[in-house]
């Protein structure tokens, strides 16, 4: 069954899309994807926690150290594609992932980042419940301020991509459209800390 035959005849399908591509500069470098979590590289965890809430397929945009990344991760059933522009910040990123959903049948992505492991499937989930159609606009939110992750309906995604740029990611199009914006609340379900500095790295153990 192709994948737009799926999107027709069963549930909506909604890509899972993993942003891992940063190079964890202020980590002294160490690539973000391949911080290890539970044994086990960081970005196999996320993609675990998109597969378990119900994301398919699960697209992975990857960056920094990409090579090394797809040799030491197990990505095997996702679609990983290379951000060779991943030093302009996650907007690039951004882009990237949603022009690799084009043609998949998705009806909507739901973006994640991969710094984010105190973030579970229930999380992931209670966004994906809240898609209505192709121009939902969906986040989750920690004691009523948003955060990841964000579920965009296909119909928004050209303008995304227009206005993508540095590390801005999709806020320029969420700021335009606050008006529709629909927030999940998931505070008493996850956290919504980054891996962002050294001290941080105690919160993988």
């Amino acid at each position: 069954m192709s994948a737009n035959n799926h999107a027709q005849s069963g549930p909506p399908l909604i890509a899972g899309l993993l942003l891992a591509a940063g190079g964890g500069r202020r980590l002294g470098g160490r690539p973000k994807a391949l911080l290890p979590y539970r044994g086990r590289p960081l970005v196999e965890n996320a993609v675990r926690v998109l597969r378990e809430a119900g994301c398919g397929p699960v697209h992975v945009v990857l960056g920094a150290s990409a090579a090394e990344v797809r040799e030491r991760a197990d990505l095997a059933g996702c679609v990983v594609v290379d951000n060779p522009d991943w030093v302009q910040g996650m907007g690039s990123s951004l882009r990237v992932g949603l022009a690799s959903l084009a043609g998949t049948g998705a009806r909507a992505a739901l973006v994640s980042l991969v710094d984010q492991p105190g973030i579970g499937p229930a999380a992931v989930a209670r966004v994906l419940a809240a898609y209505r159609s192709p121009a939902s606009l969906v986040a989750a939110a920690y004691d009523g301020e948003r955060g990841h992750p964000v579920l965009f309906g296909a119909d928004r995604w050209a303008d995304i991509a227009a206005t993508a740029t540095g590390d801005k990611g999709a806020r320029v199009h969420l700021a335009r459209h606050a008006e529709e914006l629909m927030l999940v609340e998931c505070a008493d379900i996850a956290e919504a800390f980054d891996i962002d500095t050294p001290p941080d790295l105690a919160r993988l153990l």
